[in-house]
């Protein structure tokens, strides 16, 4: 018959042996049996921890609300729109913040008054190391050019010198610009009127006949002025010669004004 197996409990093992005796021709044979006593799962990964993301769309929303909220820049002495464009990296550079600020920093972009406060608007995307050293050398290159550069004095206007021709036209337009600065009225055709009368246009005409001459104070020159009388009217500047054509007219003419408010006034002996 069959050997009776012994069967026992190892106290450090779940695992149950046993023997199972087969015959086969005589021989026996014993083989091991081996069981778990109990089934074990592994154990789950443990999940990770689930992060907060914010919806793509609330996020973008935030994003744009930032980059297109405007700044503000309070101006510093020693500032310019330049340097402030570069430090707040200025979409656009110094020409768009002064695009942007026309109003009050005025029509000098050149000119801006510490205190006022520039709107900076959104900032312009960051450049490459490389390009913003390009960018700072070209800058640096390009202030270097423009200080080196030769400022064009203007020359001072030269004073226009004015001539007069050596006739009766060019003697009663000097006479007219002498009245002009001593505030003595006349119009060339009322001096132009008296003289043709008087003397015809020669600057050597004299009166030896008349009770002036008679008297010992001829009527001399291009508007027959005595000597008392050109004395008395004399306009500083011109000739003392009363025979002078401009000294002639222009004492004339001042005479004329006190006694006639203008030579215009006169239309006959005066």
């Amino acid at each position: 018959m069959p050997a009776q197996g012994k069967h026992r409990r190892s106290p450090s093992t779940s695992l149950r042996r046993g023997l199972v005796a087969v015959t086969a021709g005589g021989a026996v044979l014993a083989l091991p049996v081996i069981g778990a006593t109990s089934a074990f799962a592994a154990p789950a990964p443990a999940a990770a921890p689930q992060q907060a993301v914010a919806p793509a769309s609330v996020s973008a929303q935030v994003n744009s609300a930032v980059q297109a909220a405007p700044a503000q820049h309070s101006v510093a002495a020693g500032e310019t729109l330049s340097k402030i464009a570069r430090e707040y990296s200025v979409s656009g550079g110094w020409e768009k913040l002064y695009e942007g600020n026309r109003k009050i920093v005025g029509e000098n972009p050149d000119l801006i008054h510490p205190g006022i406060k520039l709107t900076l608007g959104t900032k312009a995307a960051k450049a490459s190391p490389s390009a913003a050293r390009g960018a700072e050398a070209d800058r640096a290159d390009r202030s270097e050019r423009i200080d080196a550069a030769p400022v064009a004095k203007t020359a001072p206007a030269a004073e226009k010198t004015v001539t007069y021709t050596n006739d009766l036209d060019g003697w009663i337009k000097e006479s007219l610009a002498v009245m002009a600065e001593q505030g003595i009225p006349g119009t060339y055709e009322g001096i132009h009127r008296n003289i043709m009368r008087e003397s015809s246009g020669n600057p050597a005409a004299i009166n030896n006949w008349d009770s002036n001459a008679v008297k010992g104070t001829p009527s001399k020159g291009l508007l027959q002025v005595i000597d008392p009388t050109f004395q008395a009217y004399h306009v500083p500047g011109t000739s003392t010669d009363s025979y002078d054509p401009v000294a002639n007219i222009t004492a004339a003419c001042n005479y004329a004004a006190d006694r006639y408010g203008s030579i215009d006034n006169v239309f006959g002996a005066y």
